[in-house]
């Protein structure tokens, strides 16, 4: 393999493995999401509604 060739193959390693490092230390890193409870927003119906 001449120089170029190891050069181009390293350099595409490089940045493929920069930008999954980069996004897995971003998922790993962001606050959770604050979702509604379902559940407890359900709590004074005593009915539940028939299926259709």
């Amino acid at each position: 393999m001449n120089t170029s060739a190891l050069i181009t193959m390293l350099a595409a390693q490089g940045i493929v493995i920069s930008f999954a490092s980069f996004f897995f230390y971003k998922v790993l890193t962001i606050p959770p999401k604050q979702e509604p409870d379902s559940y407890s927003e359900n709590d004074d119906e005593l009915v539940r509604q028939k299926p259709e």
